[in-house]
């Protein structure tokens, strides 16, 4: 009898030592990181230390999203794209990863051991192919234009609405910026975290972000530099330099070390490889300065104003630009991107003097069509719903595509000196997405079902750096 007893406490024991070892807190990587409970559908984590450090942090708390996020970026790369992953981690282990610098290759080693230490499977190249997904398809359109007999246009899709605002545009005379988030709505459900980052070096970052994603890859955050930085994409856009920086390198790297416009524009211009070819949109809170960095990969545009304001809408401004660089048309005013341009002008002048944070969480729930001009959602809407319209943005796979704007932010210069912002997942105009209603109407997107789940709005809700 004693000895079962003696027997029993020993397999206590080594039981409790085993649960122990797997308690977060045992781990000093862990010390200063947090999760935060869910609000109003993000997900705010708060990670702090060296690269290694703030990975590891990344890895561990976020690993279960992060196996999910992974299979929904994998499935729709490898679908669009027409090509299997094993295409994408040879191409970022060959490719990309010679032109990654030391402190994020850290910081996404750590991301790979702290997700395996909660049970998860990806390596490296499926972290560096994942934090590069949005620009592997410029890559792949260069290869494929490459082969004889073989035309490629309009295969990368186009992403997102943006402004920027300062001087007499805005109601107080300082900067307002906010942008919306257009993507597929299975890939938009899955980017939902708030991401506050307190590097070794560099400013602190409160961006948002997807689950195993270094950078922003929607590119919206505040740094304790006091600069706003987003982005839409160039339409139609063409090149890339293999031989270069990757695109979410520099993004990360410009979000935590710049403390200016001209730092700014100088680290996304310093290798630029023309991956996810963006018009960039800056403010300045300590000089309520804003800019609009167009950033091909031949023709680069700088403007800046404490005066005025910027848009963005996927539409190409520099005519050499989009003579050299692009296939778009600026003059078919049906195109999505020359509609929602048309749109924000009109919107700046209606509201000029009178431009705050309400106001832009107004605008990114739009739903104008500038073409039409009727009230009605679709494409050509600033609040994007390219599931309800008949025209499919050429860039997406068709009409009625699930795919749209999936979430929104906004701050002002009073917000970016708190290191803080509003933002609300799901459309801002309130209209929720219903997966199963709108594939049963739309069987040729059956694919989509393994990875796509309802998207419901959820309201305007406010971040600060915890």
């Amino acid at each position: 009898m004693r000895r079962t007893s003696v027997f029993s406490a020993f397999l206590l024991l080594g039981l409790a030592l085993t649960l122990v070892s797997r308690e977060p807190q045992t781990d000093p990587r862990l010390k200063k990181a947090s999760r935060a409970a869910e609000h109003a559908g993000w997900i705010q984590v708060h990670l702090e230390g060296t690269p290694g450090e703030i990975g590891y942090q990344h890895g561990y708390l976020l690993s279960a999203e992060i196996q999910d996020n992974f299979r929904t970026i994998s499935t729709e790369t490898a679908h669009d794209e027409k090509k299997d992953w094993a295409f994408f981690r040879k191409t970022a282990q060959e490719i990309l990863w010679p032109h990654v610098e030391q402190e994020y290759r850290d910081e996404m080693l750590g991301i790979v051991e702290g997700q395996k230490a909660r049970g998860g499977k990806l390596d490296i190249w499926d972290v560096v192919a994942m934090n590069a997904w949005l620009e592997l398809p410029y890559y792949d359109k260069m290869l494929e234009k490459g082969k004889p007999g073989i035309t490629i246009s309009g295969n990368v899709a186009d992403h997102c609405s943006a402004f920027v605002a300062t001087g007499k545009y805005t109601r107080d005379g300082r900067i307002v910026i906010g942008h919306n988030n257009w993507t597929s709505y299975s890939s938009g459900e899955r980017w939902n975290i708030m991401f506050d980052i307190v590097p070794a070096a560099g400013n602190r970052i409160l961006m948002d972000g997807e689950p195993g994603v270094i950078h922003s890859a929607d590119d919206f955050g505040v740094n304790s530099a006091g600069m706003v930085i987003t982005e839409t994409t160039i339409s139609g856009f063409s090149g890339f330099d293999p031989k270069a920086v990757p695109e979410f390198v520099r993004a990360r790297k410009a979000m935590q070390y710049a403390r200016s416009i001209d730092d700014f524009a100088r680290i996304m211009e310093d290798g630029n490889n023309g991956g996810y070819a963006n018009n960039w949109l800056v403010a300045d809170s300590k000089n309520n300065e804003v800019a609009s960095l167009e950033l091909g990969l031949k023709n680069t545009v700088l403007q800046r104003t404490k005066d005025g304001f910027f848009v963005g809408s996927n539409f190409p401004n520099d005519p050499k630009l989009i003579k050299e660089e692009t296939d778009f048309d600026p003059n078919d005013k049906s195109k999505s991107e020359n509609a929602r341009h048309a749109r924000w002008l009109t919107l700046m002048e209606q509201n000029k003097g009178k431009i705050d944070v309400a106001a832009g969480q107004r605008f990114l729930g739009d739903h104008f069509d500038s073409f039409t001009g009727k009230t009605e959602p679709s494409e050509r809407t600033l609040c994007g719903h390219i599931d309800l319209s008949p025209r499919g943005m050429g860039t997406w796979q068709g009409p009625f595509a699930p795919a749209g704007a999936v979430q929104n932010k906004v701050t002002d210069a009073a917000g970016a000196e708190k290191m803080s912002l509003t933002a609300a997942l799901g459309h801002a105009c309130g209209l929720h997405y219903k997966a199963g209603d709108h594939l049963a109407k739309h069987p040729e997107y059956a694919w989509y079902k393994p990875i796509l789940r309802d998207m419901n709005a959820r309201g305007w809700a406010k971040f600060k750096a915890r």
